[in-house]
């Protein structure tokens, strides 16, 4: 009871320091803005900030005060390989840095291989993840027969709650197979998921709300799922039986219609939940400036914080279940599918004890 005491404070901890900080964090983003993103109206417009936020960039930003400035590595024929710090307006072997990109002056073709702040986060959450179950591999080794303790006790419940509520149900008599897969997704979407809604460095980037990452994801998927269909699996896709000819056409277009729609439900899900909560944010944290006319009218702002200010509260602390429920999600809707392409429909539904 006192260590699950503890790991409730903590999580509840993490929801009140993840609200202030992306208040703090957005607010000073607004501020930085303010002066270029009025409408034509003369009203306040907050979605550069909102934009500028959720999208990926060559460096962090603390709190506005400092940047810290990521290493770009570009390739092209011409001039090979190139590697500088970002900087904007900075202008290194043919490239410049502008508007948050880089771009190469004589327009030519070149291989973008730069360490973006999405990349870095990546690379971060691998490094954790790497760290986190080597320490809890050597504790069951340590600990054998024993109770688990400490980060053992954190990763353990989730660890069996995948294998035996996830995996095994979802995937079958073949699940072990697959484990290695379905934990890897879980625990690295989750990761990213945590580390987006710490506002400043390391966290802060908007990794599992980029479309191109969900999108690797779901690739990855697509192939592990189809790769593993059995024959029943593809013969019920091209030949359905116990159906005339005419209707085996039909149901075969719609079949293989659904192969690509699965994977693309995967991809979108993830990325707009994700993406969905950051603009929420960032919007309520708006209405300061929206109601305050950009700093015009302090009773306004009074009247946008105080609006803002509670559901920006609430809608964080949502965010830390909804960072598990989307990597749960994600896990378990791969494993039903990989179930599916396995199932031998000629001998009934699998089952697991």
């Amino acid at each position: 009871m006192k260590f699950t005491s503890y790991i409730r404070l903590m999580i509840a901890a993490l929801m009140l320091v993840s609200a202030t900080a992306a208040m703090a964090q957005g607010e000073t983003k607004l501020e930085k803005i303010e002066t270029t993103a009025e409408r034509e109206d003369g009203n306040y417009d907050p979605k550069p900030a909102i934009m500028e936020h959720i999208a990926d960039s060559h460096e962090f930003d603390i709190l506005e005060m400092a940047q810290i400035p990521l290493p770009c590595i570009l390739i092209s024929k011409e001039s090979g390989v190139t590697t500088f710090l970002y900087a904007e307006g900075k202008e290194v072997n043919g490239y410049k840095c502008e508007e948050g990109k880089i771009v190469k002056e004589d327009g030519a073709f070149f291989l973008d291989m730069s360490i973006t702040k999405n990349v870095f986060t990546m690379l971060l959450a691998a490094i954790i993840l790497i760290v986190i179950f080597t320490s809890v591999a050597g504790a069951y080794k340590k600990n054998h027969g024993k109770a688990p303790k400490g980060l053992q006790a954190l990763v353990e419940p989730l660890f069996v709650f995948i294998r035996d509520d996830v995996a095994k149900p979802n995937i079958g008599p073949k699940y072990e197979a697959y484990l290695p897969y379905i934990m890897t997704i879980f625990f690295f979407i989750l990761m990213l998921n945590l580390l987006g809604l710490l506002p400043i460095f390391p966290g802060g980037a908007n990794v599992t709300g980029n479309i191109a990452f969900t999108m690797v994801l779901a690739i990855v998927a697509f192939l592990a799922i189809n790769v593993s269909g059995t024959k029943h699996y593809w013969g019920h896709i091209f030949w359905m039986p116990g159906v005339a000819v005419p209707m085996k056409l039909f149901l075969a277009i719609i079949e293989v219609i659904g192969l690509f729609t699965k994977p693309i439900a995967l991809m979108v899900r993830l990325f707009a939940n994700m993406t969905a909560g950051h603009i929420i944010v960032l919007s309520l944290i708006s209405l300061i400036f929206v109601f305050g006319k950009a700093g015009e009218s302090m009773a306004g702002s009074g009247v946008g914080a105080a609006i803002a200010v509670p559901f920006a509260l609430f809608i964080s602390t949502i965010e830390v279940l909804v960072a598990f429920i989307q990597a749960f999600i994600f896990a378990m809707l791969t494993a039903t599918f990989i179930g599916l392409a396995l199932e031998d429909h000629s001998e009934g539904h699998h089952t697991v004890d």
